[in-house]
C-alpha cells in the first residue's frame, strides 16, 4: 500500500528541515574558512602528523558510515524475504543504530559540526523509517516498507542528507590535508 500525499509531505517537511540545518552549518563553516578564521570545531594541537592521520581516518570512517546507513544501501544490505513491515522496520533501525554506535568514538577526532551532521543524518533516517512504517497497514510486508522507502527517496532526492553530509565531511578532511 502506498503512502498518502499528506503523509509524504509531512515526512519530507521534517527531512527538509534537517537538510536545511545541515546546509546552514556547512555554509557557516565554509564562510569561516574563507575569512581565515579558525572553524569553531578546530581542536588545539591539530598540527601533529599523527593527529592529522587519526583525524583523516575518522573522516574516512564517517563517510563510510554515511554510505552504509543511506537508506538505499541499507535496504539492499539487510533485506530479507518473508519479514513483516514491523520486523523490517526493527531490522533497519537496529542496523543504523549499530553502525552509528560502532563509530561513535570518531567524534573525538572531528569537528562538532561534522559529528552533528552525521548524528542528524542517522536521526533523519530513523525518523523516515519510523514515519513511513507508521503509515503502512499492520499486515504490510517488509517488501512493502522497503518499496515505500525507496519510492520516497526516488521521488524526493533532496529528502536524503547523505550527499550533504558526505560533502561536509570531505571538505573538512581536505582542509586537514592542506
Amino acid at each position: 500500500m502506498s503512502i498518502s500525499q499528506n503523509e509524504l509531505i509531512w515526512a519530507l517537511a521534517i527531512a527538509v528541515l534537517l537538510a536545511g540545518s545541515l546546509a546552514y552549518l556547512f555554509w557557516k563553516q565554509r564562510k569561516e574558512v574563507k575569512q581565515g578564521a579558525k572553524p569553531s570545531g578546530e581542536k588545539v594541537g591539530t598540527g601533529s602528523v599523527n593527529t592529522k592521520q587519526l583525524q583523516l581516518q575518522a573522516y574516512e570512517r564517517l563517510i563510510l558510515l554515511t554510505d552504509r546507513i543511506a537508506l538505499p544501501n541499507l535496504i539492499n544490505r539487510v533485506n530479507q524475504a518473508g519479514l513483516s513491515a514491523k520486523e523490517m522496520q526493527l531490522l533497519l533501525t537496529q542496523s543504523i543504530k549499530q553502525e552509528f554506535e560502532h563509530n561513535t568514538t570518531q567524534q573525538i577526532y572531528v569537528s562538532p559540526e561534522a559529528w552533528d551532521a552525521v548524528r542528524n543524518f542517522k536521526e533523519q533516517n530513523l525518523l523516515v523509517i519510523n514515519q513511513v512504517s507508521s503509515f503502512l497497514p499492520e499486515q504490510a510486508t517488509g517488501l512493502e516498507l522497503n518499496k515505500s522507502l525507496l519510492e520516497l527517496i526516488m521521488h524526493n532526492p533532496k529528502a536524503s542528507l547523505q550527499n550533504v553530509v558526505a560533502e561536509a565531511l570531505s571538505f573538512e578532511a581536505k582542509k586537514l590535508m592542506k
